[in-house]
C-alpha cells in the first residue's frame, strides 16, 4: 500500500504520513533516505514508545540498501557510527544527555562532520543541532482523525524540513505526486550514486518495474567570468531541466534509444523517467570498455550525424529550443579550467603573456574545426552515460542518457568521448578500430566525407576535451571534495599526449612541452 504526503499549510513546510504499520514505516525511510544522506542532519523526534529506533533502523538500512544490516539502539553507547559506500551514519540518542556540553567529550563536532547525522532525543542538544535539518516526529494514531480506520500498530508521522531543508522537502512532496502520476506509489526509493553535477537520482522499484527520479534543481549562476556571464552560461551548460526534455524528445524522434518520460514538472526540475537498466556498455572489475557494445555506440553516431538535424528542438506546445553554438569561445574558457586548476595542482603558475600565447595557439587551431558543418554534440557520449539494451534491436540496443548539455558543433567530439573514455581505459587498437568504423560509415554515406580533415578534428577535440577535464577532475577535488577523481589523471595525460602528437598540432605541443613536467605528456 502506498503513503502519501498530505501537504500541511503554513511555515516551516511539512506534511502529514499515516504510517499503518511497520511496512509503510520502512518505505517512508527509503523515500527519505533517497532524498537525503551526506552532510544532512534528520532528527527523530514525538511520543515514547511511537516507533522513533524502528524509524531510524529502516531509515539506516534504507541508506545502506541492505535489509540485514544489524542497528542496535544507541541508547547506552549514545552514538553508533556506520561506514556504507555511500557515506558515514551517526545514529545517536541523546536519551542520557543532562547538559549539551556533554556532548564534547563524545567528539560530537567531528563525530558529525561529513556524515548523515541521525538523532533521537534532539531537544537534547539544543543549539548544537543544525538549523538545516530535516525532523520527523512520530505520534501513536489512538486519538487521532483516523484511529478509527487503523489498527493498534498505526502511527502518525508529521515530517518538517527546517531551514533550507524546507525547499528541499517542498521539492521531495512535488516528487511523490509525480510519481503516483507515473503508476509507481507502491514503490520503494533506492539511492542512485549520480554524475559529478548536482543532480540527484533515486530508482523506484515495483515488483519486476522499475522508474528513475531526476532531481534537478535550478542552478544558481555562479560569479561573472567574463563578459559579465558565468561560467555556466560560457560554456552553455543546461540550468534547468528543460534542455534535457528537447534532447530527449529529438533522440527518440530519430529512433534512438532515450529515456520515455513518464510525468515532469518542468519548473520544479523534476522528472520520472524509464529505466534503462543496470546494465553499461563496459563490464568486469575494473570496467573495461566490451568492444561489440563500443562498436555499436560509435555506429550510433555515424548514423546520427550522416543525418540533417534540427538545431531548433521542441521542449512542450509552442515551446522551443534552439541549440546553442560550441564555439570557440566557449571552448577556450573550458580549457582556461586547465590553468585555473590543474597546473597549479602542479606546482606551475602562468603570468599573462604565457596564457594569453596559450589562447592565440587554441584559437589558432579551433577556428577551422569552427567552419564545419556542425551537428549534434551529446557531450558527455561516454560509458557512464550509454546503456545496454540487449532486448532491443539494431541501434536501439544502446540506451542514451545525461545529455542535457548538446550543443551544435564538431560531430568529432562525441567520437572522442566514447573512444577516449575518460572513466576506463580504451585501448588503443580499439580506438583506431572505432575511429576507423565511423570514417567508414560517414564516407559511405557521403563520399564527400574527408577522413584526413577528420582525423586532425578527432585530434584536436580530443586536446581539447583532455585538457578541460584535467582541470575540471582537478577542481572536483580540490574545491568539491571528490578525490576519487584524480584517480583518471594519469588516463586523461595519455590521451592527451596521444592526440598532442598529430603532426598539425606541432604549435600546441611545444606549449604543452614547454609547460608541463615531461612525465605528464607521456603517452
Amino acid at each position: 500500500m502506498s503513503i502519501v504526503l498530505e501537504r500541511l499549510e503554513g511555515q516551516p513546510v511539512a506534511c502529514r504520513v499515516v504510517l499503518k504499520d511497520l511496512a509503510a514505516t520502512s518505505r517512508l525511510a527509503s523515500l527519505i533516505a533517497s532524498w537525503f544522506g551526506g552532510k544532512d542532519t534528520i532528527t527523530l523526534t514525538g511520543d515514547l514508545g511511537a516507533g522513533k529506533t524502528e524509524l531510524a533502523r529502516a531509515l539506516i538500512r534504507a541508506f545502506a540498501d541492505d535489509p540485514a544490516v544489524d542497528v542496535p539502539s544507541p541508547t547506552f553507547p549514545i552514538l553508533i557510527t556506520y561506514d556504507f559506500p555511500r557515506g558515514r551514519v551517526v545514529h545517536a540518542d541523546l536519551y542520557r544527555i543532562q547538559e549539551p556540553d556533554e556532548l564534547d567529550e563524545l567528539g560530537w563536532d567531528e563525530m558529525r562532520e561529513n556524515a548523515l547525522l541521525m538523532v533521537e532525543w534532539p531537544e537534547r542538544a539544543e543549539e548544537r543541532l543544525p538549523a538545516d535539518r530535516l525532523d520527523v516526529a512520530l505520534y501513536l494514531a489512538a486519538g487521532t482523525r483516523d484511529a478509527a480506520d487503523l489498527g493498534p500498530e498505526a502511527r502518525i508521522a508529521i515530517v518538517t524540513g527546517y531551514g533550507k531543508f524546507g525547499a528541499r522537502l517542498d521539492r521531495l512532496m512535488i516528487a511523490q505526486s509525480l510519481i503516483e502520476q507515473s503508476g509507481f506509489a507502491e514503490a520503494a526509493h533506492r539511492f542512485l550514486q549520480g554524475d559529478a553535477s548536482a543532480r540527484s537520482y533515486s530508482r523506484l522499484v515495483l515488483g519486476d518495474r522499475s522508474a528513475i527520479v531526476m532531481n534537478a534543481p535550478r542552478q544558481p549562476d555562479g560569479p561573472p567570468l567574463k563578459r559579465g556571464l558565468p561560467y555556466s552560461q560560457l560554456v552553455h551548460l543546461a540550468e534547468d531541466v528543460k534542455p534535457f526534455v528537447a534532447m530527449d524528445r529529438a533522440l527518440l524522434a530519430q529512433g534512438l534509444s532515450a529515456p520515455l518520460i513518464y510525468s515532469a514538472d518542468l519548473e520544479a526540475g523534476i522528472l520520472v523517467l524509464e529505466d534503462l537498466g543496470p546494465e553499461f556498455v563496459v563490464a568486469g572489475t575494473p570496467p573495461a570498455p566490451v568492444p561489440e557494445r563500443y562498436r555499436l555506440a560509435v555506429e550510433v553516431l555515424a548514423t546520427l550525424h550522416s543525418r540533417p538535424l534540427p538545431r531548433t528542438l521542441n521542449i512542450a506546445p509552442r515551446v522551443e529550443r534552439a541549440l546553442p553554438s560550441y564555439d570557440v569561445a566557449a571552448m577556450l574558457t573550458e580549457i582556461d579550467l586547465m590553468l585555473d586548476w590543474y597546473l597549479p595542482s602542479r606546482g606551475i603558475r602562468l603570468d599573462g603573456v604565457v596564457r594569453e600565447e596559450f589562447r592565440l595557439l587554441w584559437r589558432s587551431a579551433l577556428n577551422p574545426a569552427m567552419a564545419e558543418p556542425p551537428t549534434w554534440v551529446l557531450r558527455d557520449y561516454h560509458s557512464p552515460n550509454l546503456i545496454w539494451l540487449p532486448q532491443r534491436e539494431g541501434l536501439r540496443r544502446i540506451g542514451l542518457i545525461d545529455f542535457q548539455d548538446a550543443v551544435m558543433g564538431p560531430a568529432a567530439y562525441d567520437v572522442v568521448s566514447l573512444a577516449q573514455d575518460a572513466r576506463v581505459d580504451v585501448p588503443e587498437e580499439l580506438e583506431l578500430e572505432l575511429v576507423r568504423r565511423y570514417v567508414a560509415m560517414r564516407r559511405e554515406a557521403d563520399p564527400t566525407f574527408d577522413p584526413r580533415g577528420f582525423a586532425r578534428t578527432y585530434a584536436l577535440m580530443g586536446a581539447q576535451r583532455a585538457s578541460k577535464i584535467l582541470g575540471i577532475f582537478t577542481r572536483l577535488n580540490d574545491r568539491d571534495g571528490k578525490p576519487h577523481y584524480l584517480r583518471h589523471l594519469p588516463r586523461i595525460r595519455r590521451y592527451l599526449a596521444r592526440c598532442l602528437a598529430h603532426e598539425e598540432l606541432g604549435s600546441l605541443r611545444m606549449w604543452y612541452e614547454a609547460v608541463l613536467p615531461s612525465k605528464d605528456l607521456s603517452a
